[in-house]
This record gives C-alpha cells, sequence and structure tokens, in this order.
C-alpha cells in the first residue's frame, strides 16, 4: 500500500504529520528544549529534560528496531555520512544555545510560539532563517568548510552504537538498542516523571515524531527513484528553506522535508493553542527585548549550521542514531543555554 504513494507524497505527508506533533507537543504538552534547561538550573525540576531523555530514547528503540526488521537503512543517515568536527560541534552548540536563551525559544520553540499569534516569534523565525543561509550557501561558507574541513576527524567509527558493538562483539544494531533501552531507562527512572502522564506521552509522541521522519526518508532513499536523503527533523536550515520555498516556489523550488516539517509544527501549534484556547496576538513592546531576539536569532542560524543541527537536530535526530556528534552538541548547547539565562536572571556581577 505504501508503494502507490508517490514518493514526494509519501515524504511530504511523514514530515507534516510528524511536525503536527512536534507542535503540539510544543504548545499541549509543554515540551521545550530551553524551558527544561532552565527548569533544571533554576526550578528544581527535571521532567522536562527526563520528557527529552524519553523522546530519544523512544526514537533510538523504534529507530534500530525499524533496522533491525529492514525497515531503516540506518548506516545511510545523515548524521552517520557527514564528518564530524568536534570544534564545530563545540562552538556551534554554544552559539546555538546563547542565542536560544537570549531569544527566549530555540527554532522549533518559535515556530510553536508563532502558531500561537507571538509576532516576535516570527522575527525570530525570519531572522534565524536567513541567517543559516548566510552561514551555509552566502557569504561566511566558505570559512565554515574551511574550518570543519581542518578540524574533522578521519575516524571510521560513526556512532556509539559501532563503539560498543567493538568493545563487546555484538551486532551494531544490537548495541545500538541496547544504548537507545538505556537512555529510555534512566528518563523513566523516577516514580514522579511515571505518575505525569501527560509527560509522559508527548514524549513518546516527540519521539513518534523523529522515528517517522527515519523510516519515511530511508523508504524513499532505498525503494525509491527520488533522490531523498536519509533524514528527519531538525529546524536551522529547514526554516530558510521554507522562506526560500515561498518566494520561489514557482521557479522549481522544491517542497522538502524540512519545509513540510516546518509548516506541519506551525499547524500543529495552531491547533494546539486554538485546543487549549491559548491562541493571542502579541507583540514587542520593548526594543531592547526585540533586539535580544534578533541576536538571539543570528546567533541561532549560525550555530544551527555550524554544528550541522539544532537542539532539535542534534538533541534528538541524531541523539537517536547515535551519532559521535549529538552528546558533545547537546552538552554545547546547554552549556550556552546556561551561559545566557545566566545572564538575563542574575547578571554576571
Amino acid at each position: 500500500m505504501i508503494s502507490e504513494i508517490p514518493e514526494p507524497l509519501l515524504i511530504t505527508l511523514a514530515a507534516f504529520g510528524g511536525g503536527v506533533l512536534l507542535g503540539l507537543a510544543a504548545r499541549v504538552g509543554r515540551f521545550c528544549t530551553l524551558g527544561a534547561i532552565e527548569d533544571v538550573l533554576y526550578q528544581g525540576s527535571d521532567t522536562r529534560l527526563r520528557m527529552w531523555g524519553l523522546a530519544i530514547g523512544f526514537a533510538g528503540v523504534a529507530g534500530f528496531g525499524m533496522a533491525a526488521l529492514g525497515f531503516f537503512e540506518i548506516a545511510e543517515n545523515v548524521y552517520w555520512l557527514t564528518p564530524w568536527s568536534p570544534l564545530a560541534s563545540v562552538l556551534g552548540g554554544l552559539l546555538f544555545g546563547y542565542g536560544m536563551s537570549i531569544a527566549g525559544n530555540c527554532g522549533h520553540g518559535a515556530l510553536a510560539r508563532f502558531g500561537g499569534g507571538d509576532l516576535r516569534a516570527f522575527v525570530i523565525v525570519l531572522v534565524m532563517g536567513i541567517s543559516a543561509y548566510v552561514m551555509m550557501s552566502g557569504p561566511l561558507a566558505a570559512l565554515r568548510v574551511t574550518v570543519t574541513d581542518a578540524t574533522s576527524l578521519n575516524w571510521q567509527t560513526r556512532s556509539y552504537a559501532e563503539v560498543l558493538a567493538r568493545l563487546t562483539g555484538l551486532p551494531i544494531i544490537g548495541a545500538g538498542l541496547a544504548l537507545s533501552l538505556a537512555i529510555l531507562g534512566l528518563a523513566l527512572g523516577s516514580r514522579r516523571f511515571l505518575a505525569d502522564r501527560r509527560a509522559v506521552f508527548w514524549g513518546c509522541a516527540v519521539g513518534l515524531a523523529i522515528a517517522s521522519g527515519w523510516a519515511a526518508t530511508s523508504y524513499v532513499a532505498t525503494h525509491g527513484f527520488m533522490a531523498q536523503p536519509v533524514i528527519s527533523h531538525t529546524f536551522s536550515a529547514p526554516l530558510g528553506d521554507t522562506i526560500l520555498y515561498l518566494m520561489t516556489a514557482s521557479g522549481g523550488t522544491a517542497f522538502s522535508f524540512g519545509v513540510a516539517s516546518v509548516l506541519g509544527v506551525l499547524a500543529g501549534a495552531f491547533a494546539g493553542s486554538l485546543w487549549k484556547q491559548h491562541f493571542r496576538w502579541e507583540a514587542c513592546e520593548d526594543p531592547r527585548e526585540l533586539r535580544r531576539q534578533i541576536l538571539g536569532g543570528i546567533c541561532m542560524g549560525f550555530g544551527g549550521v555550524i554544528a550541522v543541527g539544532c537542539s532539535v537536530g542534534q538533541g534528538m535526530s541524531a541523539f537517536s542514531v547515535l551519532a559521535l556528534s549529538a552528546p558533545v552538541t547537546f552538552a554545547a548547547i546547554f552549556a550556552g543555554a546556561a551561559l545566557g539565562l545566566r545572564q538575563l536572571i542574575t547578571g554576571f556581577a
């Protein structure tokens, strides 16, 4: 039955559907990277951080499980195929995390807020999308490529699943399943968290969105005629892709997985805000706030491209396939966000 669906439509449906889940999770389930970090540092609550771990573990178990059944060519995913530069992960992650904190949202969060009527988030989306293209293919692209190429590691090992497989003799997929189950166990290792059924549900929903992206793109890449990289959700370059598509679609610009994902988050966030009766138009009244949001959007656009993914791209999609870059980038994002939050909340005096 799946083979009867045209390939572009299958990619669109998977990306849009996953995006809707991510938008609903943000608006209804309070799933938020910055919120999770702020809760841990200043509220003494790890619920939203455990939601994040649950999403990673769920997507990892689903992904490696699909790979074991032959439904996911996990070795072809973009994060395993891209040479890893630890320097890019650290610098990009720090820049992204700092920008996320001073802007008040990551790319995913800004889309979710914009879907609820927040025009300040619309500014962040625009600035972040344009900045991502400045770094990806604009004036700063040559510098980024030069530094990344000079600092990339020429390793045959591409994931922590391969590391564990070499240490234990397990097959790579078995090692990946074991590590994903360990992440899942750590996330669920709290009775208080398990008692919060809403948090558990939305953590699983986000994991399902990530896994569905892997499944759909892998299927088209291996069974179809359409040139399709094996990817899942991320929100740095796709914001720029969406802006470009809206401006130049009649000239042949492709409606890609990333564009459908962005539109899906907007649709899900809009539906969620109506469901919770939270939709209202909001605008910026303080020029200093707008300045912080513009600067934060620039930092996130630059950082997300340098690190080859944002808090969702590296923090969940790459983490779900246990890419070497994922925990390093996520730790850098956490550190950058902690720095920005301290600047805003307590200052450095």
